[in-house]
């Protein structure tokens, strides 16, 4: 009976497998069939012309640069902000702290928040503070979005840390500050990993930018100024009723998905070689 229920289960986890694998398959297979065909170095490197969103030339440079604008941008405040958290949940406070565990219980309620609702809250935000749908809009929001991902990341690597380290630090006469030194040095592959998954949710969001970034055939030259991204051009090209300008949603869609590949597979590969080199 066990051994029956064992293979039961295990052909249920490789369906399982199987019926993932074949979704990711099938979405990469249905962008890149479509995209690889039309898609032209014209595309990725000039920028909508006077009659590009009726199918004439021009492409979506605009787009890939105000989603690299605002990723890095984001990206870079969310660090400020979620490196000192980490090192206080898990230097300053004990390990049983209340404290400790509601910040931790916020966090995931925030980790799973819908894009839309932090564009909601940010475009609010912008409201009261006069800001008008700019690049510092999409930074904004998308540096909500990507805290609690750092944070969480971050966070679940450095609760591995044995506390013996620490005391050990602390006996040699060490302050919490000096001992956040070795802190880093256990969680710099969850630093690395953990920002390379947060550019690649910040490069692929739609609904947040949507409300605050705005949309711009140019490349932004100020906070002030709207910012396109690749997200909202393949929306908003999908929307033409123009087949060119379909065709060239799928090809911005191949690019935007190339990123995010390369991003995760370099997240991988710095989890494993850290495994491997421990600092």
């Amino acid at each position: 009976m066990k051994y029956l229920e064992e293979k039961i289960f295990k052909v249920l986890m490789y369906l399982s497998l199987l019926i993932v694998a074949s979704l990711v398959i099938s979405v990469l297979w249905s962008i890149a069939s479509k995209g690889f065909p039309v898609i032209t170095w014209e595309m990725v490197s000039s920028l909508p012309g006077s009659g590009y969103y009726i199918g004439k030339d021009g492409g979506f440079l605009n787009a890939i640069v105000g989603s690299v604008y605002i990723v890095l941008g984001a990206t870079f405040i969310g660090l400020i902000i979620s490196i000192p958290v980490v090192f206080y949940l898990n230097v300053y406070l004990k390990s049983d702290s209340r404290f400790g565990y509601i910040a931790r219980l916020a966090y995931d309620v925030l980790f799973g928040i819908p894009s839309i609702v932090y564009g909601a809250f940010a475009f609010t935000i912008m409201i009261i503070m006069g800001i008008k749908a700019s690049l510092l809009g999409g930074i904004i929001v998308e540096t909500l979005l990507i805290v609690p991902i750092l944070i969480r990341s971050m966070d679940e690597v450095a609760r591995t840390i044995p506390k013996e380290l620490l005391e050990a630090a602390y006996s040699l006469g060490a302050t919490k500050i000096e001992t956040i030194g070795v802190v880093v040095r256990q969680i710099a592959p969850a630093i690395a990993t953990a920002t390379l998954l947060s550019v690649g949710r910040a490069m692929g969001d739609a609904a947040g930018v949507m409300f605050t970034a705005g949309f711009t055939d140019y490349i932004p030259e100020s906070l002030s100024d709207k910012a396109a991204t690749l997200p909202l051009a393949v929306f908003f090209q999908l929307s033409s009723p123009y087949e060119e300008v379909q065709n060239r949603a799928y090809a911005a869609a191949l690019v935007l998905t190339i990123i995010i590949l390369i991003l995760s597979l370099t997240g991988r590969f710095i989890m494993r070689y850290f495994s491997k080199n421990k600092i």
